[in-house]
C-alpha cells in the first residue's frame, strides 16, 4: 500500500480503543445488513465505483462483500483494533483485493492524491476532529476524486434535534464508540471543500419508532480540480 509521505503529525496505531463497543456493533452491524436494510444500502453507496478507493473507518468489513469488480484495490483504514481483526477476516473473503490498514482519520497513513474515490461509511460520527479528517481526505484523493458516503447525523422535529444534542453532551458518546448524533455530515463535507453531488436523506428503519439515530444521509461529492485519466 502507498505509505504516508511527509512530516504530518502521526496518531498512534491504536488510537481509538472501544473493546466492549466494538463486540456490540460488530454483533449489531451484522443483524442491520438484513433487518433494517443495510445490505441494499451498501449496493447502492458503492455501485459504479473503479479503481483505487480508500475507505475510511472500514468497521468489520462488511462493505468489502458489496465493491464492484471494477475497483482494483481497497485500502481499508480502521483504528480499532477488534474490528480491524474482523475486517481482515472480511478482506479474506472480498471479490476485490482489499488492505485493511491501522490509522485515524485525521492522520491517513497514506501518500498524497494516491486514490480515485474514497468511502464514508457511518465513520463522521465518532471521528475526534471532523475538519482535520476531511481535509485527509482532500489530500489523499486525486483531483476530480469521488467520494461516496453513508453517514447519520442531525434530523427531526426540535424535540428530536434537542434529545439528540442532549445526548451528544452526556452519555452516548463514551457508551457508543465516540458517536455523536447531531453531526450534520453534508454541511461537514461542503465546509471542507468537497463540491456535493446528488444526496438522498433516508430513515434507518424505514419504518418503526424514530430513534436518534434514524436520520441518514447517502450520497457522493468529489475533490474539485481537473480530472485526471480514467482508472484502467
Amino acid at each position: 500500500m502507498p505509505l504516508r509521505s511527509g512530516n504530518s503529525a502521526k496518531v498512534p496505531r491504536d488510537a481509538v480503543h472501544h473493546p466492549l463497543f466494538a463486540r456490540y456493533y460488530a454483533r449489531l452491524s451484522v443483524t442491520a445488513e438484513t433487518r433494517m436494510g443495510m445490505g441494499p444500502v451498501r449496493d447502492r453507496l458503492l455501485s459504479g465505483l473503479s479503481g483505487r478507493v480508500i475507505e475510511i473507518g472500514a468497521g468489520n468489513g462488511l462493505n468489502f462483500a458489496h465493491y464492484p469488480s471494477a475497483v482494483s484495490e481497497v485500502v481499508a483504514i480502521e483504528p480499532e483494533r477488534l474490528l480491524r481483526q474482523l475486517a481482515v477476516e472480511a478482506a479474506v473473503r472480498s471479490d476485490v483485493p482489499v488492505d485493511v490498514v491501522p490509522g485515524a482519520a485525521e492522520a491517513l497513513p497514506v501518500k498524497s492524491e494516491a486514490f480515485d474515490a474514497a468511502v464514508l461509511s457511518l465513520v463522521l460520527c465518532s471521528v475526534r476532529d471532523v475538519p482535520r479528517a476531511l481535509a485527509e481526505l482532500r489530500r489523499v484523493l486525486r483531483p476530480g476524486g469521488t467520494v461516496r458516503f453513508f453517514e447519520h447525523g442531525s434530523g427531526g422535529g426540535r424535540a428530536m434535534a434537542f434529545t439528540q444534542r442532549a445526548l451528544d453532551r452526556t452519555l452516548w458518546p463514551p457508551l457508543n464508540g465516540g458517536c455523536h448524533l447531531s453531526r450534520d455530515p453534508v454541511a461537514a463535507l461542503r465546509d471542507a471543500g468537497f463540491e456535493l453531488g446528488p444526496y438522498r436523506r433516508l430513515l434507518m428503519p424505514e419504518t418503526g419508532p424514530r430513534l436518534p439515530t434514524s436520520y441518514c444521509v447517502l450520497g457522493s461529492a468529489w475533490r474539485p480540480g481537473l480530472k485526471g485519466p480514467e482508472p484502467s
